[in-house]
């Protein structure tokens, strides 16, 4: 990997500022005495509103300004937020109902905004909503993962949000009749809440007819056409910006409506107004991720072969539609049918359902962990009632020439992924497991091993923007349409200019997340930033490489097919002449050459990449306590090529911990009312260091055809292998003792109560 990039592990050029308190986080940099924001939130979970009259609060010490809907609706805005309406198998569209800004005439979830008070102070606005009378005759809520029960939206009497279906329904249930053999399983997939370091934020700010919204999102110009079409502004009249942003995961991606309250109280008021959830309110209001159960089923020739997929999910999407378009919602649900496998036919069915709780992220509904997690739950069901070895029974059955098109529409360019099963194989002591068994039972534990194999599809918007922009002091600025929550972005592009271009990395300033000055950008996302960011860059580069050699030929005296550029100098035989890419900067500038000191470009990449790996978990169960540890973990990885391997392994070692978390010891739990029992971190159980082994971490490239550089996503990838793995690690501890079915999270009440009452078989 000498021409595209160095592939060096090098450490975070952030963490210093990041570490030690210098981070501008939006909470910190919020315009002085802008005035705070409290958002009064629905109490219950489902209920006709037959009143609210906010006079007193608007008449509170501090209060500057109390927002409700009807104040949005006479200011002429449009309170209808985005949601993808996906069509249903019968060619109808799916319900699409109105997610009001504020609330309209009925609450439908715990948290849900009702009006925000903006005073001086953070006190003085709580306590001003204390005065506001919220009046409401309360409904019955609807909390099963089942159609029926009380109407939450008159659109869907049932509450069936959609009825979507993809695949040869015939000719796989006529592959099924044939079969030899036929495996099912139903797979149950916790809800969980994503809990960022730096909970959701923002300020607004009004200045000479301009608006400028600042929140901790993944990207800014959605944000910026969403408030355009909210406030009927023209999309020149509005500035968004990212500062930094302490994680995002999917959660941070879509907009909410605090962002369009701020933006209109600015406004009003011609005042800076700041809002910042507490931690308790992001757990009510902010997007949850998975809470689906999907039957699956996988038929089997008489050689163990897979000759047909089908799946029924049932997704539990809360009370409203996914802020993400249709095509991106309907692809992600494809999903599910997505596999290392060869799988000649399938068939997907997924409903999604209405339910009196916080709205459900698309990306967390039925996409790529989810899809992965419900087939190698199943693949490992099968190894076991097949009575065939868990690796050979992958072999067989993987995708072994490539390009390869599955059946759900992915062309999988390549691919090696018996080699990279045998390097986990390996690196595992798969051979030695039955001694770390022997030695748990001896000390009374019950020992179990888990496999998975994943691969995820790579893009996300397959558009990027860049500029590099040659400063007077003698360095460049380099500005990105994807924006960093903690992944190392500043590192990353940074150190990619500096390997193609030869422009010291101490020179190379990073900008990202500001509409005034990056054009367009399509944020953070799927896994896409560095791959589709990287090849925009490499775009860049190559048009400053020709622009500059344009240039210096006649600075040379030469002809310009004499000019090449070996990624540090510039040089033509003849000439004593050997600029560096900023030396030839400086002397444009010298030369009054203005237009090769900024080179912007937008590149597309045509085609996905598609990284996977192999996961291999252990872990033992004290069966007098149900407390299951995970004790040996081990990772290897098809990332393609790597710019740095370990910014790659720091994000799989954060996707584990979080897969870790889901699988071990994450609930979200609701009572039938529909209120939330787990909102705080006294209920809901987030990972610590302890409950995270030593992650041993490895890779086997096979590079991407999909871009110049070779590379393949990794942001997600340890989040998506770690749920099976550990799942199936469970199952095989629990087998011998008779527990047939098991499903996330493997909390001890839940372990023990599986050992303790001898549960069987679950059909």
């Amino acid at each position: 990997m000498e021409k595209f990039g160095k592939s060096q592990a090098m450490t975070r050029s952030e963490d210093l500022r990041l570490l030690t308190g210098h981070g501008r986080y939006v909470d910190d940099i919020a315009p002085s005495g802008a005035l705070r924001a409290y958002v009064l939130r629905s109490p219950v979970a489902h209920a006709e509103i037959t009143g609210l009259d906010v006079s007193a609060a608007r008449e509170a010490p501090g209060v500057a300004l109390v927002v409700t809907v009807e104040d949005l609706i006479g200011a002429g805005y449009d309170i209808s937020m985005k949601g993808a309406v996906v069509p249903n198998r019968d060619g109808t569209k799916g319900a699409e109902p109105q997610r009001p800004i504020l609330a309209r005439g009925r609450l439908r979830h715990v948290g849900e905004p009702v009006a925000v008070v903006f005073a001086e102070t953070f006190q003085q606005a709580q306590d001003a909503a204390e005065l506001i009378e919220l009046d409401y005759d309360e409904l019955p809520a609807h909390m099963e993962l089942c159609v029926g029960g009380e109407t939450i939206h008159p659109e869907a009497p049932d509450n069936r949000a959609y009825d979507y279906g993809m695949g040869k329904e015939a000719e796989t249930a006529a592959a099924f009749d044939a079969a030899a053999h036929v495996v099912r399983l139903e797979v149950g997939d916790n809800r969980i809440i994503v809990n960022a370091m730096e909970p959701r934020g923002c300020y607004a700010e009004w200045t000479d007819g301009r608006l400028h919204l600042a929140f901790n999102g993944q990207g800014v110009w959605g944000m910026k056409s969403d408030l355009s079409r909210v406030m009927g502004l023209p999309e020149e009249a509005i500035r968004v910006t990212n500062p930094d942003v302490g994680g995002g995961f999917g959660m941070k991606a879509a907009p909410y409506p605090e962002y369009y309250c701020l933006a209109h109280a600015a406004k009003v008021l011609g005042r800076p107004v700041r809002w910042m959830s507490d931690r308790t309110e992001a757990m009510l209001s902010d997007h949850a991720g998975r809470d689906l159960v999907t039957m699956a089923e996988l038929a089997f020739d008489a050689d163990h072969r897979i000759l047909a997929y089908r799946v029924h999910t049932l997704s539990n999407l809360g009370v409203y539609n996914s802020q993400f378009g249709q095509p991106i919602q309907s692809h992600l649900f494809a999903r599910v049918l997505t596999g290392t496998y060869d799988i000649p036919l399938a068939w997907m069915r997924v409903e999604g359902i209405y339910t009196n709780t916080t709205q459900v992220d698309a990306y967390r509904g039925a996409g790529r962990p989810e899809a992965i997690y419900v087939l190698e739950r199943v693949m490992d069901r099968a190894a076991r009632d097949l009575g065939v070895d868990p690796l050979e029974l992958r072999k067989k059955n993987f995708i072994k020439k490539f390009p390869y098109m599955t059946v759900s529409g992915e062309n999988y360019d390549v691919g090696d992924f018996p080699r990279v099963l045998d390097h986990a194989v390996a690196d595992s002591d798969w051979a030695g497991f039955a001694a770390r068994r022997a030695a748990s039972e001896k000390a009374g534990k019950l020992r179990g091993r888990g496999l998975c194999y994943y691969i995820e599809s790579i893009l996300g918007n397959p558009y990027e923007d860049v500029k590099v922009e040659f400063t007077e002091e003698g360095g460049a600025i380099i500005y990105v349409g994807t924006q960093s929550n903690g992944q190392g972005h500043e590192t990353v592009f940074a150190k990619f200019l500096s390997d193609q271009s030869g422009i010291p990395f101490d020179a190379i300033e990073v900008v990202q997340g500001d509409s005034d000055r990056i054009a367009e950008g399509g944020g953070t996302g799927g896994s896409r930033s560095v791959t589709v960011q990287a090849t925009v860059t490499l775009k860049a580069v190559a048009n400053m490489v020709e622009g500059f050699s344009d240039f210096l030929a006649g600075e040379m005296g030469v002809d310009r097919d004499e000019v090449t550029f070996d990624d540090e100098r510039f040089r033509a035989e003849g000439s004593n002449m050997t600029p560096t890419m900023l030396e030839a900067a400086a002397l444009a500038r010298q030369k009054g050459r203005e237009d090769l000191l900024t080179w912007a470009c937008r590149d597309e990449i045509g085609a996905r990449s598609y990284p996977n790996g192999a996961h291999v978990a252990e872990v033992e169960i004290d069966p007098e306590t149900g407390v299951t540890e995970v004790v040996k973990y081990t990772v290897v990885d098809d990332f393609g090529n790597l710019i740095n391997p370990m910014l790659a392994e720091g994000q799989v070692h954060g996707g584990v911990a979080q897969g870790i978390g889901q699988a071990v010891t994450e609930r979200v739990v609701f009572d039938e009312d529909g209120q939330l029992l787990t909102a705080t971190f006294m209920d809901y159980a987030l990972p610590r260091a302890y409950d995270i082994p030593w992650i041993a971490f490895d890779t086997e490239p096979v590079p991407s055809t999909g871009n110049p550089m070779g590379m393949k996503g990794c942001g997600e990838a340890g989040t998506v292998g770690a749920l099976a793995a550990v799942s199936n690690a469970v199952q095989d501890a629990l087998w011998d003792k008779g527990v047939k079915q098991v499903d996330m999270p493997f909390t001890p009440q839940r372990v023990w109560g599986l050992l303790g009452h001898g549960r069987t078989a679950a059909e």
